[in-house]
């Protein structure tokens, strides 16, 4: 891997597409205000203005009701992946309901923008010790580059037993995936991702940095909603969901602008060039409680 591979990468999704909220069904989003052209717009222009790649993992209902958004993004040259069709957990879904979202999203975002669509992150890194056959699937529906895995512990998802947080592939029965989990640190005594979402709303810019400048490798990942402080609050959310989702809204533009101006990005697809995939080699058997990382 290159010195330094710093990644830029969008899930591009909707200001109320939040995990673990009661009554918060697909059925009712149509409801919602939209606000999404706003907030895309705000991160193209500013990509464009500093000249930063990055990867667009768009969520497939956000496609099929607003397929305008997915040809701006395409109309810029972005990589664009999939973020799933209905933002669901995966380790709460059966592999032929995961296999059907996949598919289905797949296919609205390739019908819109006239190329295949190779690349793929998870809704919330659902991916854990318990659903490793989502790679089966990934691999079976042709994608072969793959940003799901968050080697730390969160609320829901992230596989602290995954121990690698650097590019790695992983082998299955229908083919290899190249993985490109998050990257983390060790702070305060545990492994903490900061490269986006909350953690990168709520850590101060000179601490964030720090981390970015120490770190061989960064694969950040943020939302259209992190740079929209006038965003409605969901209801029936927990005061600690609540403060992670909304926390750090007023700063997290300056912030963003400023990050972009101090450090060069690029997409995945760059990044897949600088890697030397030979080096780790994460083998999926058909018993997942036998995977291994093999030199």
């Amino acid at each position: 891997m290159n010195k330094k591979t710093r990644v830029l990468t969008f899930d591009i999704e909707e200001w109320f597409h939040i995990l673990d909220i009661k009554n918060n069904l697909i059925t009712d989003w149509d409801k919602y205000e939209c606000r999404i052209y706003e907030n895309v717009e705000f991160i193209l222009n500013e990509l464009n203005e500093h000249g930063h790649k990055a990867t667009f993992f768009c969520l497939g209902w956000v496609a099929e009701r607003y397929p305008d958004i997915i040809r701006e993004i395409n109309r810029y040259g972005y990589e664009i992946g999939t973020h799933s069709y209905s933002h669901n957990i995966a380790y709460k879904m059966t592999p032929d309901q995961f296999r059907e979202d996949l598919v289905k999203s797949k296919s609205i975002i390739e019908n819109i923008i006239s190329k295949p669509v190779r690349s793929f992150r998870i809704p919330g890194f659902s991916l854990t010790e318990s659903n490793m056959w989502v790679f089966e699937i990934l691999a079976e529906s042709g994608i072969t580059i793959d940003s799901s895995i968050f080697p730390a512990k969160r609320d829901h998802g992230g596989y602290c037993q995954f121990l690698i947080d650097k590019p790695v592939c992983v082998k299955t029965r229908f083919g290899t995936i190249k993985e490109f989990p998050v990257n983390t640190v060790s702070l305060f005594g545990r492994n903490i991702a900061f490269s986006g979402g909350g953690y990168f709303r709520v850590f101060p810019y000179n601490l964030l940095k720090i981390l970015i400048e120490k770190s061989p490798y960064i694969m950040s990942y943020f939302h259209p909603r992190d740079f929209d402080p006038n965003q409605p609050v969901l209801s029936n959310m927990s005061i600690k969901r609540r403060f992670k989702s909304y926390v750090g809204l007023k700063s997290s533009v300056n912030k963003f602008k400023t990050i972009l101006k101090d450090f060069k990005f690029i997409d995945i697809a760059e990044a897949e060039k600088l890697i030397k995939w030979n080096v780790n080699l994460l083998i999926i058997p058909e018993k997942p409680a036998d995977i291994k990382v093999a030199a």
